[in-house]
């Protein structure tokens, strides 16, 4: 039997507390990272989920490892990113944390009318700074408007292999809907449209693209 290649994915958001009760944080359910799990392990990769925190049970056969805040995500994803062949991070990590946190709920007279924001570790970024070029590495762009600007001007920034495009501004291809229509756009200056369809669906056809 061979050696089965590894695939880390990142899916959902994450969390930046502010006190005992209140959180920064964004509406992304995990549905497709969990959809690109279920189906990377469905092609035979050896799968590790790193995940925020969402409602959805862990697909079958996969390695979940749970997380909060970004910089939980960040330790998890370096720990398992020098053995992985793929990695693809559709997490929507939080950019920024705030400056302090109180283990407290802070009463309503003693919450700051201003909050003071740290901008958190770029984990995309990073990896592709370290990748070998025995790994694959896949981002996702989340966009409202000037799409493909803004997805190509990431994967080249980041150093990325691919990045996976999707407008977050409709109401079936949002964070919290069930379908998904994405374009893929390769540091080869390949582009493929994968049209709408369920986000199992659209996590296959991603990795027929992207793992041949």
């Amino acid at each position: 039997m061979g050696v089965v290649s590894k695939c880390l994915i990142s899916a959902g958001p994450t969390r930046e507390w502010i006190d005992a009760v209140r959180f920064l944080s964004n509406p992304s359910t995990g549905k497709m990272g969990y959809a690109l799990a279920s189906e990377a392990k469905k092609v035979g990769l050896e799968v590790t989920l790193v995940s925020g925190p969402v409602c959805l049970p862990p697909p079958p056969g996969v390695t979940l490892i749970k997380v909060e805040s970004a910089l939980e995500m960040r330790e998890a994803v370096l720990e398992e990113f020098q053995n992985s062949e793929l990695v693809i991070m559709s997490a929507a990590v939080s950019d920024h944390r705030p400056d302090f946190l109180s283990f407290e709920k802070l009463k309503k007279d003693k919450f700051p009318d201003q909050l003071k924001l740290i901008r958190n570790p770029d984990i995309l970024a990073e990896l592709g700074e370290i990748k070998l070029p025995s790994q694959t590495l896949v981002g996702f762009a989340a966009e409202t408007e000037d799409h493909l600007l803004h997805a190509r001007s990431k994967l080249i920034t980041k150093n990325l292999d691919w990045i996976v495009l999707n407008d977050i501004g409709s109401p079936l291809t949002g964070f919290d809907s069930d379908t998904n229509e994405v374009t893929l756009l390769s540091r080869n200056e390949e582009s493929v449209s994968l049209k709408i369809s369920t986000k199992t669906e659209i996590a296959s056809g991603i990795l027929e693209i992207i793992w041949k």
